[in-house]
């Protein structure tokens, strides 16, 4: 009864703080100072054997409020994100040390340095070097670094679970900010293209994908966090707010992925439930199904019918539109182009974008990480995918009773490959597959031995 009242607790709060925001944009600064310094606190001060959990649930945290810190201009930096990612994972690496079978990791980070030389001697002229170089890199080394943290360090899934709600509460501050900025969606949508006011004044790429991982989130916590009929109730309120944000968004990347990893989390969730366990699954799976379904049908009466023109490849006239990548074909095409052309070191970091810059007039960031890796690092871009795609394999060989791991690579790989890296969320998702997450302990309980008066 405790956890559940401090669930809702959590989640009333978070409300209030989107709602907030929305009256003053000025309490976003506020709160992203609040939370670092609740954290830092957190971190230092907790028992050592806690300092793991501690460390990952600010990393969560700072995940989940990236994008909305970004769209309310609350973080320090635009970057921001991911560094707090990095801040933290190095305070966990100097309390909890690394794993060494996490080794390659480490290699993946040292092949990201001969790019950076490259870059020196390909970059344009009039292409700020420093803040180039940061803004292709942060989003890899912070990968890097959440996966040496993570590598192999022992959590339970109650902790995972508290884990991903603290990932989750931000977003739905965020989602309370959404739908404030454009409660009418018939005012601000004309056309099937992704509509930023949809997103709250913000990208839409980059919201939907926050609040698709909002809608995993959500849908898991159904499934496993949901103890009586109340929070079930509540937890299906949510998915279908959030999840009718996300596809109003009409940016369809962030909510296709969360749809793939909610399907291959209830693959591997119920192929490892108990008979018992599987009976609540499938009623839960009804109500499940219903939300979405229900969130789809809002979001097209409210868009009139722009949604499924949307997903149909569709323009607001019905027309099928003729590139279904809405011109990412042609971005992918152009940087497997620059590792064709330079298959060994690669055309250097950022190079990517300034070459667009310089032939095109404008420099539109890349939305796929496997092409950008391959143009820009050469031939240690196919040793950095090889590391990044295996390793984690390899190291579910051996332990498979994680229900998240499949969840949390697919979202990884989703993402990079419709968002790149723009957000921190891939990078440090990614470390959490690398997780050891293992079963609480039952405790012991020994029958005290009687003794007779002699």
């Amino acid at each position: 009864m405790k956890t559940n009242i401090t669930y809702i607790s959590a989640i009333v709060f978070h409300i209030v703080i989107g709602l907030l925001i929305y009256l003053n944009e000025s309490f976003s600064k506020l709160y992203f100072f609040a939370a670092l310094i609740y954290f830092i606190y957190r971190i230092i001060t907790v028992a050592d054997n806690k300092k793991t959990y501690e460390v990952l649930k600010a990393c969560a945290y700072f995940v989940g409020a990236e994008v909305f810190f970004r769209t309310t201009r609350g973080a320090i930096s635009y970057e921001a994100g991911k560094y707090m990612v990095i801040v933290f994972v190095l305070f966990g690496m100097f309390y909890k040390g690394l794993s060494g079978k996490g080794y390659p990791y480490f290699i993946y980070l040292m092949l990201l340095v001969p790019s950076i030389f490259v870059a020196s001697t390909t970059l344009s002229f009039d292409a700020n070097f420093r803040t180039n170089i940061a803004f292709v890199l942060s989003g890899p080394v912070c990968l890097g670094l959440s996966a040496l943290f993570c590598y192999d360090k022992k959590v339970t899934f109650k902790q995972m679970s508290q884990i991903l709600l603290y990932m989750l509460l931000p977003i739905i501050a965020h989602t309370i900010y959404v739908y404030f900025y454009a409660p009418d969606l018939r005012d601000v949508l004309t056309s099937t293209a992704s509509n930023r006011e949809a997103a709250g004044g913000f990208g839409s790429n980059q919201v939907a994908t926050a609040l698709g991982l909002g809608m995993i989130i959500v849908g898991i916590r159904l499934f496993v966090n949901s103890s009586n009929f109340g929070i079930k109730l509540l937890n299906i309120l949510l998915l279908i707010f959030i999840s009718y944000r996300a596809v109003v968004t009409l940016s369809r990347g962030g909510v296709i992925a969360a749809v793939l990893c909610l399907a291959i989390f209830l693959v591997f969730y119920f192929a490892q439930a108990s008979s018992n366990v599987r009976n609540k699954v499938l009623g839960v799976f009804v109500l499940f199904i219903s939300a979405l379904t229900l969130a789809w049908v809002i979001s097209s009466n409210q868009t009139r019918g722009l949604t499924e023109m949307r997903y149909a490849n569709k323009n607001a006239s019905g027309i099928e539109k003729k590139d279904l990548t809405t011109g990412r074909s042609e971005l992918f095409l152009g940087e497997i182009e620059g590792f064709i052309t330079n298959p060994f070191f690669g055309i250097g970091s950022s190079r990517a974008k300034d070459r667009r810059i310089e032939e095109e007039g404008q420099g539109i960031t890349s939305h796929n990480e496997i092409s950008r890796t391959l143009a820009e690092h050469g031939i240690f871009g196919i040793i950095i995918l090889v590391i990044l795609l295996f390793k984690p394999l390899d190291m579910r060989a051996s332990n498979k009773q994680n229900y998240y791991f499949y969840v949390f690579l697919a979202f990884w790989f989703a993402t990079i490959n419709h968002s790149s890296m723009r957000i921190a969320a891939p990078a440090f998702i990614y470390g959490l597959a690398l997780l050891n997450v293992t079963h609480e302990k039952r405790p012991l309980h020994r029958k005290q031995l009687k003794t007779t008066n002699s």
